[in-house]
């Protein structure tokens, strides 16, 4: 849930830096002026599935993280089916990608997304702890990036030290000339089928 990261967003836009953002049902209620700012930036921001409720995309009942799973199949369709519902109701246009809660998944659940037309989104860099990490240290994370890499930061807690460090190192990378771009925007890879 929480609120938006201004001081991400502001540089995504200054720096015309594209973004893929996953939102959820509930972080979408809360952010009307952000999700304003992504729909008036579409050349910038691709807009994705992160969910309904932001509940780890695993049918079986396990906590991850601390997190309560969806556990069963129902559930987890739910979860993607309630966020897309969501997305297209705040007038995004229907999403193609769904990336769960945690990251995690188990190979069943994996199945059940892709038959509802959906690719899992993955990434290659931690750049911030799932946003409790200091700044210097996601920065560091961040600048790791190579060509090619997915970096995963969060946009939406603006309280977390985390945040000053990916505004810093999306500039950095700029800087050194590094080409942002969104999924859709490049062909897709993956193992465990899960972007074939």
């Amino acid at each position: 849930m929480g609120q938006a990261d201004e001081r991400i967003l502001s540089t995504l836009v200054r720096e015309r830096i594209s973004a893929t953002i996953f939102v959820t049902a509930r972080w979408l209620k809360r952010n009307p002026a952000a999700l304003a700012v992504f729909l008036q930036n579409p050349d910038l921001f691709e807009l994705e599935n992160h969910g309904q409720n932001h509940i780890p995309a695993v049918d079986r009942p396990t906590l991850i993280y601390g997190i309560a799973s969806a556990g069963s199949p129902q559930a987890v369709r739910q979860e993607v089916e309630g966020g897309a519902a969501a997305m297209v109701a705040a007038g995004i246009p229907a999403p193609h990608w769904f990336r769960g809660s945690t990251a995690k998944y188990d190979l069943s659940a994996i199945g059940e997304i892709r038959a509802m037309g959906y690719r899992i989104a993955g990434y290659s860099v931690n750049g911030d702890g799932g946003s409790l990490l200091g700044a210097v240290i996601t920065e560091k994370r961040i600048a790791s990036a190579r060509d090619g890499d997915v970096v995963i930061s969060h946009i939406n807690q603006p309280t977390h030290a985390a945040g000053e460090g990916v505004a810093k190192a999306l500039v950095d990378l700029k800087t050194k000339g590094t080409q942002f771009v969104r999924l859709e925007d490049v062909e897709d890879t993956g193992d465990d089928k899960t972007t074939q």
